[in-house]
């Protein structure tokens, strides 16, 4: 005889159950919704937690058990994946707008002594910020944060002209340009 269920699936709408039947036909669905969706249903066929578990390719009862109380509480989006460990978030979303407002503003020349940003000349300058909030920021935090802003550094980045580039001799800064430009373009 089984457990009695400490949670039990609640009565699932009409747009619920369309809706978790499209998820387990859908060949575009992750894997996890895939299989979340097949675990509700078969709960809400009158299975146990063990057998929905089988028939989703879960090995746990108790994780179902989880997922439909989860499900219960928050309806369909218990179906997505939340934040599965590994270390949070340290800067809130003004600090990553003002990350990804210094990128793409032009260095200066004279104090970031580069004409172009890298990932190390922008780590460089926050750190430089006398409030010290960027003081142990990383270069791979700064590409996550402009990879979630959507920028693409490659595409978004704001190159020299071609064949010519800004160097900083004894002198000052110099235009340097190649002879071959054109020959190396084609």
């Amino acid at each position: 005889m089984t457990r009695h269920q400490k949670h039990p699936l609640r009565d699932l709408s009409l747009e619920e159950r369309r809706e978790l039947e499209r998820i387990v036909r859908a060949t575009s669905e992750s894997a996890d919704r895939v299989a979340r969706a097949k675990a509700l249903l078969a709960v809400a066929e009158g299975q146990s937690y063990t057998a929905a578990a089988q028939t989703s390719g879960r090995r746990s009862g108790d994780a179902v058990g989880q997922l439909v109380a989860r499900f219960n509480t928050d309806g369909l989006s218990a179906l997505t994946r939340r934040h599965g460990g590994g270390a949070k978030t340290h800067y809130e979303s003004a600090q990553r707008q003002q990350i990804v407002e210094l990128a793409q503003q032009l260095p200066n020349l004279e104090t970031d002594g580069v004409s172009q940003w890298s990932l190390s000349t922008l780590q460089r300058r926050l750190r430089a910020e006398e409030e010290g909030q960027f003081s142990t920021i990383s270069t791979y935090t700064i590409w996550q944060v402009l990879h979630e802003a959507g920028q693409s550094w490659q595409q978004s980045r704001s190159w020299c002209k071609t064949g010519t580039a800004l160097r900083r001799r004894k002198s000052g800064v110099v235009m340097v340009s190649d002879p071959d430009t054109e020959a190396k373009k084609t």
